[in-house]
């Protein structure tokens, strides 16, 4: 798929932990478009989420030019972003490699202190929580590969354009086949 057929609107998906930001960082740098992290815009300080007005408003001002890369899996903005998208990226990789790769991001994130949004760290405390992003990994995972393919087949996504790769071998693959925009 070239980046003409793909669209300048695309939105990357996939379980907590599989590299959604990464692939998407480079897809928009590759393309020279913004790119919008879903996350960035939920989390307030303290991990406190927006309020759903408040994230909905964020969003929708961030995906209001005609060219952009998201990523992320929030439900309560898929009615803005998924339609308007015209690819999706679907990274739907096994749970054993998401609980690997989630693990070596995490003991990276622990071992340095990376600000994530808003002034957010991951911290020691919640690894084994039960907000710990493992928990969330596991409970989510099946969901998301039997609702996407339904979600998928609504009128109002049928548009979609569906890159679904299951390694991440094939997303470098995938990725290092797109031309660079000039």
């Amino acid at each position: 798929m070239s980046p003409q057929e793909m669209g300048r609107r695309i939105v990357v998906v996939g379980s907590t932990g599989a590299g959604k930001t990464r692939l998407a960082t480079a897809l928009a740098s590759r393309l020279v478009v913004p790119h919008v992290e879903l996350d960035a815009l939920h989390w307030e300080a303290g991990w406190a989420p927006a309020s759903t007005p408040a994230f909905r408003a964020r969003v929708a001002q961030a995906l209001a030019g005609d060219a952009w890369v998201v990523d992320g899996n929030y439900g309560s903005v898929r009615d803005l972003v998924w339609p308007r998208a015209e690819t999706m990226v679907w990274l739907d990789y096994a749970l054993p490699l998401i609980m690997w790769r989630l693990t070596r991001r995490t003991v990276h994130r622990l071992r340095t202190g990376h600000e994530l949004w808003n002034g957010n760290r991951e911290r020691f405390g919640t690894v084994f929580s039960r907000e710990s992003l493992y928990v969330w990994a596991f409970k989510t995972h099946g969901k998301r590969r039997r609702e996407y393919p339904a979600f998928l087949e609504e009128p109002e996504h049928r548009h979609l354009q569906v890159v679904r790769l299951s390694t991440p071998a094939q997303a470098t693959r995938w990725l290092s086949g797109l031309a660079i925009q000039t």
